[in-house]
């Protein structure tokens, strides 16, 4: 293992509800084992890029309701390709070289797995979101 990914996998937090266990699907294993640590640790990137593409849209996401706000999260990562690639990049650029080769061979369906995590952190950050706003504007 090179330099490079021994320190990409010492920075990553520990996740003790990941359990990685034997008979888990390639893709539950890889979610835990990678793509949670990671998210955890970019989890701050995450909320910083989301309140900028608040920004650039006006930040009428401030103006509605909670249970809006879970839809615009929902519609901004499923519906917006171009912010979509931007937080797949984030996570895909914590892989190490043999997370990547995983990660080629069935990136459709990691692919998901990555922007269910992604939705639910903002969506668990919406009230950290809110407070941020008041320093947006």
């Amino acid at each position: 293992m090179n330099s490079r990914d021994s320190v990409l996998l010492e920075l990553r937090p520990e996740i003790p509800s990941a359990k990685l266990l034997p008979g888990m699907s390639t893709e539950e294993y890889f979610q835990n084992k990678t793509l949670r640590p990671i998210a955890k640790l970019q989890n701050d990137l995450f909320v910083a890029v989301f309140q900028n593409y608040c920004r650039k849209h006006k930040n009428v996401f401030y103006d509605i309701s909670i249970e809006k706000r879970l839809d615009y999260i929902e519609n901004a990562i499923h519906k917006d390709m171009k912010f979509r690639n931007s937080l797949k990049g984030m996570i895909i650029g914590q892989f190490t070289k043999e997370e990547y080769d995983i990660y080629i061979q069935n990136s459709s369906a990691l692919n998901k797995r990555m922007m269910n995590i992604v939705k639910e952190r903002l969506k668990s950050n919406v009230m950290l979101l809110d407070q941020a706003a008041f320093f947006v504007a």
